[in-house]
């Protein structure tokens, strides 16, 4: 796993300035993952901080620190812990969800596996501040590697005394349950994870009420991201004057970016929030040698396109939301031009009707049938009123359906059709893909028809 601490860019300029690794900054360390590394870099300072303070004031300091939630909507943390009610009889819960399905993000997974100590704190933490005595993970079931990883960290964490009964003497109580999920992407979404952690399907619940109120076993809790709790610790430990010095005034500390495809270095990449994907592509060495960005994610597949006009949008929640689009898990998707937006998209909406738990009729529906004329689009046997066709289907799936992922299913259709809606076209006036030759009647004026060079028109 790359950390970017000691790396170089291409320019030989010390990329540290730019970079801000917290969460990440012994990952490249042995057994960065044990209580023993861990407790070498500060580990459980944090907690011993907070439980020197008053829960109250414990939420107060998180909520004032500017912590907004890493799990894609960007909600302020504190206020989150602030909408528990105290005083109410029921238990109270922390539900931590580290169902990371969306495609492109893979951020929370690889801080699991190689930190999962700053999340271990930062739970026993948020419980300390929303008086609750159980907590649990829902991890993704097929990552087993990091499940028997965080088994392990749970198991030091009890015989070291951070979890368990009177919990470094502070009177506090802590059960903190590991439950491995069965591979939904649908239970990414904090209700139908609920659900599942239950025993029941996985679907979405009607809101109100709001998990504050009538979450886990209908009492309330508090849902957050992995790296939304892990980060908790440092500004407990270093201060929320260090934490807000970082990033953007609205969109304050440090984050991690996902930067994936064809990159020279992909990896992890922690930076202050506002960083830009023309910097990251600076430390990283850049589109691939010999090729030039055409469009990429700034938050997953789930979150609007941009394209190489957008290189300096600030990677911040308002930054990125003013130029059209959501900072999501920041997982940043790069593609160059030799890839075809229309297979891409294909792909992606192919997921979202797969994963659809077809509960409600707009996305059940709705995203079958842009598969369907998506799937004919591509193969050569689309119309041009079929582009008005899927901006219309997508607009009746969007802001319609029962929970996100209808949204993040019409947000790359919207977003593809703005700005490649001429490569959209091509497909059906060339009867076919013109990046696939075999399939294509597009570049048949093209000198190099031999069947192996005739694509060279586009991917030159």
């Amino acid at each position: 796993m790359m950390t970017l601490a000691a790396e170089i860019d291409h320019n030989g300029t010390s990329p540290e300035k730019l970079l801000a690794p917290v969460l990440s900054s012994f990952w490249d360390q042995p057994e960065s993952w044990t209580l023993d590394t861990y407790r070498r870099h500060e580990g459980y300072e944090g907690l011993r901080k907070a439980l020197a303070m008053a829960p109250d004031d414990l939420i107060a300091y998180v909520k004032d620190s500017g912590l907004r939630g890493r799990g894609g909507a960007g909600f302020p943390t504190g206020m989150k812990w602030q909408f528990i009610p105290q005083g109410d009889g029921k238990p109270h819960y922390l539900v931590v969800n580290a169902d990371e399905s969306e495609p492109g993000t893979c951020k929370d997974i690889p801080l699991l596996f190689a930190n999962p100590h700053s999340l271990i704190e930062g739970i026993v933490i948020a419980c300390y501040a929303i008086r609750s005595s159980h907590a649990f993970i829902y991890l993704r079931g097929e990552v087993v590697p990091v499940l028997r990883r965080l088994h392990e960290a749970v198991r030091e964490a009890y015989e070291a005394g951070y979890l368990g009964t009177n919990i470094l003497g502070s009177g506090l109580d802590l059960e903190l349950t590991v439950h491995a999920g069965a591979g939904a992407y649908i239970c990414g979404e904090e209700t139908a994870l609920l659900d599942s952690l239950e025993g029941r399907r996985g679907q979405p619940r009607l809101r109100p009420p709001f998990p504050a109120v009538a979450g886990l076993y209908a009492c309330p809790t508090v849902v957050n991201n992995v790296e939304s709790i892990a980060s908790v610790p440092a500004i407990l430990n270093k201060g929320k004057d260090w934490f807000k010095s970082m990033g953007s005034e609205k969109s304050p500390g440090f984050t991690l970016y996902s930067l994936s495809g064809h990159v020279t270095s992909p990896g992890q990449y922690e930076a202050p929030l506002g960083i830009t994907l023309r910097q990251l592509l600076d430390m990283s060495g850049g589109i691939r040698a010999g090729h030039r960005l055409k469009f990429w994610t700034p938050g997953g597949s789930s979150t609007p396109m941009f394209t190489e006009e957008h290189l300096d949008v600030p990677l911040d929640y308002e930054g990125v939301g003013a130029a059209g689009s959501m900072l999501g898990t920041k997982a940043l998707q790069c593609f160059d031009e030799t890839t075809c937006v229309v297979r891409a998209v294909t792909r992606w909406t192919e997921f979202y009707a797969h994963e659809s738990c077809g509960k409600c009729t707009p996305c059940r529906e709705g995203t079958y049938w842009l598969v369907q004329l998506l799937r004919d689009i591509e193969a050569g046997k689309g119309e041009m009123a079929d582009l008005d066709k899927l901006n219309d289907i997508a607009d009746n799936i969007n802001g319609k359906s029962f929970c996100a992922l209808g949204d993040g299913a019409a947000s790359p259709i919207f977003s593809s059709l703005k700005y490649f809606r001429e490569e959209y076209e091509q497909h059906i006036t060339g009867k076919g893909c013109p990046f696939d030759p075999a399939r294509s009647t597009a570049w048949a004026d093209d000198k190099n028809t031999d069947g192996k060079n005739a694509h060279r028109g586009v991917n030159a």
